[in-house]
C-alpha cells in the first residue's frame, strides 16, 4: 500500500477532492496549516502561532493500494496545478499495512 501525502494551495482544495472522490478515491483526510516552503504566497504574513512568514496550505492525505498510487498523483497533479509558483508537492511513501479499529480487519490487499 501507499501514503500520498499532498500539500495544495487551499484554492484548489475543493476541486481536487471532488476529481479524486469522482475516481473512486473516498478516503482522505484533510487538514489546515502553515507551509514555510521556497515560495511565499502573496499577501503571506507572520505567522501568529509560530513566529514565521507562512503561507496557507492545506495537506490531503490517502492510502491507496500500490496500483492505485499513480492514478491518485495524476489528479493531485492536474487538479492542484495553478498558473502561479508555489502549487505545492507530493509525497509518496509505502505503508506495510493498515487496520480497520472497529474490526482489527486488515485492509491491505493478499498477493496474487
Amino acid at each position: 500500500m501507499k501514503e500520498i501525502k499532498a500539500f495544495i494551495k487551499p484554492n484548489r482544495v475543493q476541486k481536487t477532492i471532488k476529481a479524486l472522490s469522482d475516481a473512486g478515491f473516498k478516503s482522505m483526510t484533510i487538514s489546515q496549516g502553515e507551509g514555510t516552503g521556497k515560495f511565499k504566497a502573496k499577501g503571506a504574513s507572520p505567522s501568529l502561532d509560530f513566529h514565521v512568514t507562512d503561507s496557507p496550505v492545506v495537506t490531503l492525505e490517502l492510502v491507496c493500494q500500490n496500483e492505485e498510487a499513480e492514478s491518485a498523483i495524476e489528479i493531485i497533479l492536474e487538479n492542484g496545478k495553478t498558473p502561479t509558483p508555489g502549487d505545492g508537492i507530493i509525497y509518496l511513501s509505502n505503508v506495510e499495512d493498515a487496520f480497520q479499529i472497529k474490526t482489527g480487519e486488515s485492509l491491505k490487499q493478499p498477493r496474487q
